[in-house]
């Protein structure tokens, strides 16, 4: 602790003696400083022992005194040390009843003790408490990093939190509380995932101090990001009832290193999983099981013993990239080298969100960079699928809310259940997902929605629109001569299955009228009606070239 006024008075060598304010000789003392000025208040920082012999004051006068006390004691001085046997043979009644009057403690200095001997007591006594502080520091330190190693962060926020006297949690990227300590601490904790997210979007390293005794909540807390990237990796929060102290200061700072390095992996190491996940998922997509169990590990072996799904992600503003023909062709798109970052924020959010929720859970996840393209494999009906479904529907939602849309939105396509001896065809089905939502102006879309959906949006194509023009155009022409309505005939009669009364009924014109009308379709465009294969592109043609389309 630092000095303080009664340490003093207890100083066997300095025969310090209390003529007013013995109450309050508790209060810490910054500093002991001689001046003799009328008012030496514009010199002051608060915290002082201010030593006087007043030799430009008039001690005896009361008006004068009052003053001068009531300045001390406004400007935060915590005493006054008078020396007696200099100017005054002793403290005179008009400074002793001011200094009663206003509760500044008022110490008696005798002729034998020097002002300089205060002043090295109480600089002895502030290096002997820093040097405990940081001591002190050090110890926690080495006991943090005991803990960090064996019991890893949990055992580190028990420790701090008994470092500092007070609470500690540990919150992942998307802002959840990963760990706290003591148990009670976790709902305290998860009331602050607001001012955590609010942490995140500051530039690291950053901190914030929210509560107090002014708050909601009494404790006051104190929340510092971890990470040395431009995102933040996870956070800190330590509620304590004050702020912390010199020893307690050193615990927090040591803790913010030690889970920095547990949070932030090097990016060599980080480097290398990503690598060893790239030739999994390549492995896997050309057909190789056993080899991708292998190389998996105990690092991703866990997602191969059960059924998995695969997610592929792009930014919306990545439009019209060509996509794979085949397994092998997409088994040789992915890189074997260090993966990159996922491009854009879009990407990156997504990630963070689905490495957060395996993490939480104890998922294993596989999530693998490729390009402007982000792949993951996640264990079927598990926390990390639940969580990019949601955050792919949050951000639908906003857009179907007329809330800005962000340029590089993902789109994102996720496949069935499948296993590793069907990863390519999971893959397939992403790919396929991925590209009908684009097609449809989605956000996400799962390929059982595609496999139960209707091929008729399918037909919104340019492509496929100039091919029905071309197919339909010399009926058209026929029709517009005023000949007949071969068009609106051949409609009635495919969408009758070939029936000839019903789509003469639904036409109004006799059935040898229909008959005729649909050997001059067959003459105009040199195709027999009674192939399906004509009969169904004819259809498909009137669809994709129908007024409502």
């Amino acid at each position: 602790m630092p000095p303080t006024l009664a340490s003093l008075v207890h100083h066997s060598a300095l025969k310090l003696t209390v003529r007013a304010g013995g109450d309050r000789l508790d209060v810490p003392v910054r500093w002991a400083h001689v001046s003799e000025l009328a008012d030496p208040v514009p010199y002051m920082e608060g915290g002082e022992l201010l030593l006087i012999t007043a030799l430009k004051l008039d001690a005896e006068d009361p008006q004068a005194m009052r003053r001068y006390v009531k300045r001390l004691a406004g400007a935060g001085v915590v005493g006054l040390g008078f020396a007696v046997g200099v100017n005054y043979e002793e403290i005179p009644e008009a400074l002793v009843e001011a200094a009663e009057q206003e509760g500044l403690p008022l110490l008696e200095v005798p002729r034998r003790t020097p002002f300089l001997a205060i002043s090295k007591a109480v600089s002895a006594a502030i290096a002997a408490d820093q040097y405990r502080a940081v001591t002190a520091g050090f110890a926690a330190q080495r006991e943090l990093t005991k803990q960090a190693l064996a019991d890893g962060p949990e055992g580190l926020l028990a420790a701090l939190a008994a470092q500092v006297d007070g609470w500690a949690a540990l919150y992942d990227a998307s802002g959840a509380v990963v760990a706290a300590a003591p148990d009670w601490a976790v709902r305290r904790a998860a009331r602050l995932t607001a001012e955590v997210e609010r942490l995140r979007e500051r530039a690291a390293p950053a901190s914030a101090v929210v509560g107090g005794p002014d708050a909601e909540h009494d404790d006051r807390v104190e929340l510092h990001s971890l990470g040395t990237g431009r995102r933040p990796r996870a956070a800190l929060a330590v509620g304590t009832a004050a702020a912390p102290g010199t020893a307690e200061r050193y615990a927090v700072h040591s803790a913010i290193a030690l889970l920095t390095l547990t949070t932030e992996r090097s990016r060599s190491l980080h480097a290398a999983e990503q690598r060893i996940g790239a030739a999994v998922l390549r492995m896997l997509l050309a057909s190789e099981p056993d080899h991708a169990r292998a190389v998996a590990g105990g690092l991703y072996g866990a997602l191969l013993d059960a059924p998995f799904r695969v997610i592929v992600a792009e930014p919306s503003s990545a439009a019209g990239r060509a996509q794979a023909e085949g397994a092998e062709r997409v088994a040789g798109r992915v890189s074997g080298g260090a993966a990159a970052e996922p491009a854009g924020d879009a990407l990156g959010g997504l990630a963070e969100a689905v490495e957060s929720a395996a993490a939480r859970s104890g998922e294993t996840v596989l999530v693998v960079p490729e390009g402007e393209r982000l792949v993951v494999l996640a264990a079927d009906g598990g926390a990390a699928v639940t969580a990019a479904t949601r955050y792919a529907t949050a951000l639908e939602g906003a857009r179907a809310a007329g809330e800005n849309r962000e340029e590089d939105e993902p789109v994102v396509g996720l496949s069935a259940p499948a296993g590793p001896i069907a990863a390519a065809t999971a893959y397939k089905q992403a790919e396929q997902a991925l590209s009908v939502a684009r097609r449809r102006g989605r956000v996400f879309v799962e390929h059982e929605q595609v496999a139960a959906g209707s091929v008729l949006p399918l037909l919104a194509d340019d492509a496929v629109r100039a091919f029905a023009d071309g197919l339909l155009r010399a009926l058209h022409e026929h029709d517009a001569t005023g000949r007949g309505d071969l068009v609106a005939s051949l409609r009635a009669w495919l969408s009758r299955h070939g029936q000839w009364d019903a789509a003469a009924a639904e036409l109004g014109v006799h059935r040898h009228t229909l008959r005729y009308r649909m050997r001059r379709v067959e003459e105009i465009l040199g195709r027999s009606l009674d192939d399906p294969d004509v009969r169904m592109e004819l259809w498909l043609a009137l669809k994709a070239t129908a007024p409502d389309r």
